[in-house]
């Protein structure tokens, strides 16, 4: 599989990761732990894979491809035991391998654990040259995770283990020294954890099961369990489930713990029947349209006032946007583009002809919804530009009299170090043109993006603590100045793989 950031075509931002975990006596916890992640796929395509424990024996399977075909009743069936973890992956700047899919493996003496991580360490090059990692012997972040929990554990010793709370004290000890984003999934013969950065930079939650818990990166892999929404994570906590039931320890110092989930979460990544800081991202995504439209409603058409506007979204992510849009603007929603949906990435192709024949393999016009009409053409970003720009000459050959872009983010100039890839900033179209120019680059009418204030107000909780480093530059983590400057330090050793 070809490594995502190689893709010049793929405009949408992409997440690093998804975790889940369950730990139901009596429950099939491979099945759950399957459903789970077929809910979050979403958040990974690359590669899947599930860890389960009886109590005794850890069996690891995983493999490259999409959760439906790296498991099926074959594969599952052998999968017994009453807790499981599980990950689906999407590699930032790692390879993208059967080495670096996760969940990870490790054993310590006569233990051992499985660690999934969704997100990526800022401080990982630092981490493993401390620790005297041998170049070559770790290829990913979440595996310098893994090898620093490892030798936590061996070091205290098998007298440590006689209360088989070895790996919460290993992580304890570990997980202070780490910095970035990190939300984790991890397992031993007999607990389930999930940990979240004292950031919170991507989200975790806690659902109740009839005799068992889940965690999971978004509530729909609760619901499609049939598990009960308890409660997110806080930032900085560890939940430990086990027989007893769970427990949070809390191993950070309180001058570290500042929420800041990442706000294209709200924009992009996170299912929108999911929940967020209490709201509904479906909702939220509305409101965003909304907000646009008053932001920046279609102009006076002054050519011929008889002419039909209509707003239509870029699906399938522009959806709730421009419902919110049309609703506020009452301009009527339609729909201009059908997406095929067995496509998952834009393919790489190497010249221009062939890249914006990749664009319609994704989309298809309508042309009977387009033709003559005034277009209001809602999308929730645009990294690179190169298939917006696809879409838009689409939908000019199709037949539109105007195209007017709305983008419910505002323009993504930074990149992101904290789980979310798109490459670096000399890549960034916003990073390089101001908005006229974009807009020229794209062939639309007129483009527009929602403001930040409005952008955070729609999400329903502008109280509670957002990164939106993508989109200021202000990153509330140090970055290493290097990183800054599209150079990764050390990238023969290590590779955020989220």
């Amino acid at each position: 599989m070809d490594a995502p950031g190689d893709n010049p075509d793929d405009d949408s931002p992409k997440e690093a990761c998804g975790v889940f975990g369950v730990y139901a006596p009596g429950h099939a916890v491979a099945h759950l732990t399957y459903l789970g992640l077929y809910a979050l796929q979403h958040r990974g395509q690359e590669s899947a894979g599930m860890a389960v424990s009886d109590g005794d024996t850890i069996t690891v399977v995983k493999d490259m491809g999409l959760v439906s075909h790296v498991f099926d009743n074959r594969t599952l069936a052998p999968l017994q035991g009453h807790l499981a973890v599980g990950h689906v992956r999407y590699s930032t700047t790692g390879a993208s391998n059967w080495g670096n899919a996760q969940p990870i493996y490790r054993e310590a003496g006569d233990a051992g654990f499985v660690l999934g991580h969704n997100g990526n360490l800022t401080n990982t090059a630092e981490l493993a040259d401390t620790a005297g990692i041998l170049p070559g012997t770790v290829t990913s972040d979440s595996d310098v995770v893994a090898e620093l929990l490892q030798r936590a554990m061996v070091e205290a010793g098998p007298g440590a283990r006689s209360d088989g709370r070895d790996l919460e004290r290993a992580l304890v000890d570990v997980l202070p020294k780490l910095e970035g984003a990190f939300s984790l999934v991890l397992m031993d013969d007999s607990h389930v954890v999930g940990v979240r950065d004292p950031n919170g930079f991507r989200p975790l939650c806690l659902g109740r099961l009839d005799n068992g818990w889940v965690l999971s990166s978004e509530t729909t892999g609760l619901d499609i369990v049939g598990a009960h929404f308890v409660r997110e994570l806080d930032p900085g906590e560890i939940i430990v489930i086990d027989a007893t039931g769970t427990r949070s320890l809390r191993p950070f110092p309180a001058t570290r713990i500042e929420p800041k989930l990442c706000l294209f979460e709200f924009v992009y990544f996170a299912r929108p029947d999911s929940r967020l800081y209490g709201q509904t991202v479906h909702t939220a995504r509305g409101r965003m349209g909304e907000s646009l439209a008053e932001q920046a409603p279609l102009p006076p058409d002054t050519a011929s006032p008889a002419r039909e506007a209509m707003v239509m979204p870029v699906p399938e992510s522009g959806i709730p946007a421009a419902e919110g849009y049309a609703r506020h603007s009452g301009i009527p929603f339609g729909q201009g583009l059908v997406r095929n949906r067995y496509i998952n990435r834009t393919f790489i192709a190497p010249g221009q002809d062939q890249r914006t024949q990749s664009v319609r393999m994704k989309f298809n016009p309508i042309r009977e919804n387009i033709a003559g009409k005034r277009l209001v053409v809602i999308d929730d970003s645009i990294v690179r530009g190169t298939s917006t720009r696809a879409v838009v000459a689409m939908l000019r050959e199709a037949g539109a009299a105007e195209i007017h872009l709305r983008i419910s983010s505002p323009p993504y100039r930074w990149p992101c170090y904290f789980g979310m890839d798109t490459g670096t900033r000399g890549e960034l179209i916003a990073a390089n043109l101001t908005v006229s120019e974009i807009r020229d680059y794209l062939g639309c009418d007129t483009l527009a993006y929602l403001d930040l204030d409005r952008l955070v107000t729609a999400t329903g909780v502008a109280s509670r603590g957002f990164c939106s480093a993508c989109l200021t530059g202000s990153y509330p983590v140090s970055v290493p100045e290097a990183q800054v400057d599209d150079e990764l330090p050390n990238v023969d050793l290590v590779h955020p793989s989220g």
